[in-house]
């Protein structure tokens, strides 16, 4: 949103973008989307030339009339042993407890993401499904049918998005209410140690943690790309 301002104000952007669905959605002006994790948006630690390759991709894009464009980084280098990559759910063993009233806890949580929203001014991450906020609970009621049966869905779902799509943004939503609340009771606490409570200790991340094996046992690439996004 901030580029676009920008780009109405005579001021050429470009961007660098580590989500593609995201990017999709949002139509920044210009973006390069590159192939790594999360924390390494120019590749590989102190690996300088190959950063030097990113940069200079993402600075081409300057060339191109405002789109929006979305091109490929055509590289695909592993971050190394130097940072360690965010915590994904596989890396966290779930609490007995976890396995708890999803819906109910996500109820709780929209009380406190109301606090939230109030201290930041309305800014959130919140937002990719489309749903409201304040219909979550139904959407937490969704998953987990879906984690059962691989079927349902959710009334106000864009007809142009597909069902492993909107899996994929609600479950995006969700962790962004969760963790959007956590941060204000727990100002302190790092991105690894909020990723580590979610999937551990919440019911959600237990819901989420069956959604994504629910989508990763489908044989449609669809379903088993967006099983990824949903556990990390």
């Amino acid at each position: 949103m901030l580029a676009r301002v920008l780009e109405a104000h005579g001021i050429a952007t470009t961007s660098i973008s580590l989500v593609r669905e995201h990017t999709e959605k949002i139509k920044p002006p210009r973006a390069l989307f590159v192939p790594f994790p999360f924390g390494h948006a120019l590749g590989r630690p102190n690996d300088a030339a190959l950063q030097h390759r990113v940069l200079t991709a993402a600075l081409d894009l300057l060339a191109a009339p405002a789109g929006p464009v979305l091109a490929d980084f055509p590289e695909d280098a592993e971050p190394g042993d130097e940072t360690p990559g965010p915590v994904q759910a596989s890396a966290v063993q779930a609490a007995a407890a976890a396995a708890g009233d999803a819906v109910a806890e996500t109820k709780d949580v929209l009380r406190a993401h109301a606090r939230w929203l109030a201290v930041h001014g309305g800014r959130t991450t919140f937002g990719l499904s489309g749903i409201a906020a304040e219909r979550f609970p139904d959407v937490v009621g969704f998953l987990q049918r879906f984690a059962e049966t691989g079927e349902g869905d959710v009334a106000g779902r864009a007809a142009d998005v597909s069902l492993p799509a909107f899996v994929r943004w609600a479950a995006d939503d969700l962790k962004s209410l969760y963790y959007e609340s956590r941060v204000l009771s727990q100002p302190a606490a790092t991105g690894a140690e909020i990723a580590r409570w979610f999937w551990g200790e919440t019911a959600a991340g237990h819901v989420l943690r069956r959604v994504r094996d629910r989508l990763d046992a489908s044989e449609d690439p669809r379903w088993k790309a967006a099983a990824f996004g949903v556990a990390r």
